[in-house]
């Protein structure tokens, strides 16, 4: 279904955190800005929102020195199939249409002309790793008895949304690191009719956050996705992986602006100790690690057999070895971590 024009439409004084949402809100690559008349002043991307956040911009600031000011467009019932398909196969997925005094009246997209043309289904090779192994000592008294992984989430373990999300979007190879209550964790599984294969990769002992990784060595031959167990994200995964290999990196780390607020006045203090200045519950904005990141094969030699290691450790080794940590930013409301108890209940009440 074509999403509404209005859904698409910004201006420039929209600020990076609501293009954010408005992008995950209709499933969208791009948006188009206007002025107060709907004439057409440019398009943001949501590369354009990616490299603003990662350039330090303030995500509460407005897009008026990131958006693109000359954008393609088309003017109403003047413009040829040839050269728009074009268009949008090299330049981006969405074009608006003006009419002659530049009023935004529509917009194409890729699926307009392409829709009965097959896609090339980039994810249907690349495995997705689920690390289910650890005890989840932050959901007790639940993980007393059962794996954080089988955490019920509207009527389904959260192990079964995460992996539906991705087999939905062409992903059909499943590996997921057992320790924890592996029996019940492998019986609810062997009682599902699926689609798509699964493999238990066991960890003999704990391993910590990524250690069982080590165990898929030579088993993954391409770019694999590697996910908490405990993390649902609404993203386009091809985007994701498309982010990947364009910027050639050996790892990506998918990160979530998170807003935090001091629940206190926080001082500022003089150099002589007077005191200068009092914040009243100052919030701040952070980049925030998801647990969902893409690996290339090579990066399994960098993770020690049967030892405990944690992400942190790992990516501390892949930079003394000089290779490449990408960064893919996500909205806030993108993110449901459900690994704590706050957060599982602030999930329930939001959905």
């Amino acid at each position: 279904m074509k999403i509404k024009l209005k859904n698409l439409l910004v201006t420039k004084n929209t600020s990076i955190s609501e293009c954010m949402q408005r992008l995950n809100d209709t499933g969208k690559k791009g948006l188009i800005v206007i002025d107060k008349r709907k004439k057409l002043l440019g398009t943001i991307t949501d590369g354009d929102i990616r490299r603003s956040i990662l350039n330090d911009f303030d995500i509460k600031q407005s897009i008026k020195n990131v958006y693109f000011k000359n954008p393609a467009s088309f003017i109403k019932d003047n413009y040829k199939k040839t050269l728009t398909k074009k268009i949008l196969k090299e330049n981006i997925n969405l074009v608006p249409i003006v009419n002659k005094k530049k009023i935004v009246i529509d917009y194409l997209t890729w699926n307009d002309f392409f829709k009965n043309e097959k896609k090339f289904e980039i994810l249907n090779k690349i495995p997705l790793v689920v690390m289910a192994g650890g005890k989840g000592t932050r959901m007790e008294p639940f993980t007393k008895i059962f794996p954080k992984a089988l955490l019920p989430v509207k009527e389904k373990p959260i192990i079964q949304h995460i992996i539906e999300k991705f087999a939905q979007s062409g992903v059909n190879k499943f590996f997921i690191t057992v320790n924890y209550k592996t029996v019940i964790l492998k019986s609810f599984f062997s009682e599902l009719n699926l689609n798509y294969s699964i493999s238990f990769i066991h960890e003999k002992n704990p391993l910590g956050t990524v250690g069982g990784l080590r165990l898929l060595k030579n088993k993954v031959l391409t770019p694999f996705f590697v996910t908490n167990c405990d993390t649902i994200i609404n993203v386009n995964y091809d985007n994701v992986y498309r982010f990947h290999l364009k910027n050639k990196n050996d790892l990506t780390l998918v990160a979530s602006n998170k807003q935090y607020q001091v629940p206190y006045g926080v001082c500022q203090i003089s150099k002589k100790g007077s005191l200068h200045k009092l914040i009243e519950k100052p919030k701040h904005d952070y980049l925030v690690n998801t647990g969902l990141y893409i690996m290339n094969p090579k990066v399994l030699n960098l993770i020690p057999k049967n030892k405990f290691l944690n992400i942190n450790n790992l990516l501390k080794s892949i930079k003394r070895k000089k290779m490449k940590i990408g960064v893919y930013p996500v909205s806030e409301e993108s993110w449901s971590d459900i690994g704590q108890w706050s957060e599982y209940n602030k999930f329930f009440k939001s959905s």
